[in-house]
């Protein structure tokens, strides 16, 4: 949940100042949870976008959001600068402006989508902590770890496009993991955006890492997903859950279909 920039202290707006040149004008993250504040600031030398955080698990995760974005120099805004005052830890980055991509099938987006995978698909994870898969996704399985950099939130919202080419921003749930595991959650959202689950298997069976594994990891996964984002539609109203728990079910239905064939 946002707050509302007066909930900074004095001090830490008298940094951020420092480092923008002076006055900034302050225009709220229209989404995004993961930080108490999220803003676009204008100052004399143009945008900064910014977050800061107090509580401890936004520090954790904003903490992890620095370390990835450092990490990974191509996709993610670059870190301008950061710094710790009063119990805050605030990071101005690049601000990026441009559309969400089009993931719909047969879009020339997904290409841009394609590259960027390949790319993060040999990042290793360099140093601790971070998210464990059981971490960040509530359920587990042997095979679902590994020393990659995973995003695991690639949902449009997340992805700009810029003239510059596909950005990715918001790493804070940036995980420790198989290569995989980002393809597989990578499914419900290509079905957001009008896949069936055919077309959105058929479209990751250009990555190595889809292909090499295991069908009956696939299958676990996909029910471990349904059945948490089930869990969680029961007990929200929010409209994305019951989204993620429509898609994440078509998807496990959708294997367990074809392994019912199969065995026919």
């Amino acid at each position: 949940m946002h707050s509302d920039w007066t909930a900074l202290p004095d001090t830490v707006k008298a940094g951020i100042a420092e480092r923008i040149g002076g006055a900034f004008d302050v225009v709220p993250a229209p989404s995004g949870d993961h930080a108490e504040i999220a803003s676009t600031l204008t100052g004399a030398g143009g945008k900064v976008f910014v977050k800061a955080a107090s509580a401890r698990l936004s520090v954790q995760s904003l903490r992890y959001e620095l370390a990835a974005t450092q990490a990974v120099r191509s996709y993610p805004p670059a870190v301008l600068w950061h710094f710790e005052r009063d119990g805050w830890l605030v990071v101005g980055t690049e601000h990026l402006d441009g559309p969400h991509p089009d993931l719909s099938p047969g879009s020339a987006d997904l290409d841009l989508l394609a590259m960027a995978l390949k790319g993060l698909q040999e990042t290793p994870v360099l140093g601790e902590p971070w998210f464990t898969p059981a971490a960040r996704l509530g359920f587990a399985h042997p095979a679902m770890d590994g020393g990659m950099l995973v995003h695991s939130d690639l949902n449009p919202a997340n992805l700009i496009m810029t003239p510059g080419g596909l950005r990715i921003v918001d790493w804070a749930w940036a995980t420790k993991a198989a290569p995989w595991v980002e393809l597989a959650l990578l499914v419900q959202w290509l079905m957001g955006s009008g896949h069936t689950p055919e077309q959105a298997e058929d479209w990751l069976e250009q990555f190595p890492a889809w292909t090499t594994t295991d069908r009956e990891i696939l299958d676990d996964f996909a029910s471990r997903n349904a059945s948490k984002w089930s869990a969680k539609s029961r007990q929200s109203t929010e409209g994305w859950v019951h989204d993620l728990a429509a898609w994440a079910g078509e998807w496990a239905a959708h294997r367990m279909a074809a392994t019912v064939r199969d065995l026919e």
